[in-house]
């Protein structure tokens, strides 16, 4: 109870002398801020390791149902851990905070009604706990819809997968096509010197049926001889070979390319892809009832404070308060100055502590300086009487001359 009460800002030891209806309320006001700060804290942490987690299909393809199932409960023990310290520390931040914004409310004007003035003032700290709630409620809604959602992204990630092979292969067959073209130059020449080769391989035969080479059969020879050297030479052309190696080079890359569009596409599998997601999925009906119901729990301590009337507890911290302003001596004359345009009116305050240590303190220099005065005042008297006694301690003759 204790520790409640420490949450919701309120004073044990006047809590303690009060009734038991002021002590539950704070109680009950304590658990929500500490609810709050424990929803954020999950919800930091499955956000943090939503974002950091090694990135993969969102189903895996498994044979059996059980296989499946095991799949989910796969847990990168390393992420974990961050996400675990990111969570509780993300979790106090968010604790402190809507401490801060419960405290620092008030309580109105101890009336159930909220009137548009209180509304206006506690609006700075609504928006702030409206910010918290959407924070909250995002990475919740998420994990609430997990395995519908990684349906859905496997399906987007089979999609991209495809979708990007399609644009590698558009973007390389156009740089395989150039080369293409240019190998075909040298390839339609080779391939015609191939034929010729061919064909005179075919007269060398029939020429050289005989048992001898006749002197035609050598001329035909020595061509086709000739044409084999220049078919050699052709196919270790520097050009052409070079060209080859490019174009062996851009496969290799384009499957390379092939070979990560499954990564790539696992890189869908994003916070932002899984909160669109889950809007897709659940509706903005249900998105907006989620969103609300954290919105109720992150405003209900501000809207709570503002419709307390006020009980015993307050009195006494009213009283307590006065009394520490008397023991040191300040007092506030309340509604002292006229309102402004506005209607707003100023407090006068004065601090008789401070007055009384500013009066001594001006009566202690004005003495001083008084006591200063004085001796300054006997000192010269005392001077004055020396020199009337001895007038030649203060004075020296200048005008003596000695003459030669």
């Amino acid at each position: 109870m204790r520790l409640l009460w420490k949450a919701a800002g309120a004073d044990r030891y006047i809590l303690e002398r009060s009734t038991y209806g002021d002590q539950m309320k704070y109680l009950c006001l304590g658990g929500i801020i500490i609810a709050t700060g424990l929803m954020a804290g999950i919800a930091g942490g499955f956000a943090f390791y939503t974002i950091f987690e090694p990135r993969g299909n969102a189903i895996n393809s498994f044979k059996t149902a059980a296989d499946i199932a095991s799949s989910y409960d796969a847990v990168h023990t390393g992420t974990m851990i961050k996400s675990v310290i990111f969570g509780t520390f993300w979790g106090l931040i968010i604790f402190n905070i809507d401490r801060f914004i419960v405290t620092s409310t008030g309580k109105g004007d101890g009336t159930e009604d909220i009137t548009g003035k209180e509304f206006k003032s506690a609006l700075p700290r609504i928006i702030m706990g409206t910010i918290i709630a959407l924070t909250i409620s995002k990475p919740v809604e998420i994990r609430m819809f997990k395995t519908e959602i990684d349906v859905k992204l496997h399906e987007k990630q089979m999609e991209q997968q495809q979708v990007y092979k399609a644009k590698t292969d558009s973007l390389f067959n156009s740089e395989l096509a150039k080369k293409d073209k240019e190998i075909a130059k040298f390839e339609a020449d080779l391939q015609a010197k191939i034929a010729r080769h061919a064909d005179l391989e075919k007269q060398y035969i029939d020429e050289a049926r005989d048992v001898t080479e006749g002197p035609r059969a050598l001329a035909v020879k020595g061509q086709m001889l000739r044409v084999a050297a220049e078919i050699e030479q052709d196919k270790s052309n520097p050009e052409y070979v070079r060209i080859k190696k490019e174009k062996d080079a851009i496969e290799k890359r384009r499957e390379t390319a092939l070979n990560s569009s499954e990564k790539v596409a696992a890189g869908l599998d994003g916070l932002l892809e899984r909160i669109k997601l889950a809007h897709e999925i659940a509706g903005w009906v249900i998105s907006l009832f989620i969103t609300l119901l954290f919105l109720a729990l992150e405003l209900t301590p501000i809207f709570f404070k503002l419709m307390l009337i006020k009980g015993p507890y307050d009195y006494m911290e009213e009283n307590i308060k006065e009394l520490i302003k008397a023991e040191r001596g300040i007092e506030v004359q309340y509604n002292f100055y006229q309102g402004d345009k506005e209607g707003h009116e100023r407090d006068k305050v004065v601090q008789h502590e401070v007055i009384r240590l500013l009066k001594e303190k001006i009566q202690i220099l004005q003495s001083q300086s008084d006591i200063s005065e004085q001796a300054i005042k006997s000192w010269k008297d005392k001077k004055m009487q020396d020199v009337a006694a001895n007038p030649e301690n203060y004075v020296t003759d200048t005008t003596t001359n000695t003459v030669a």
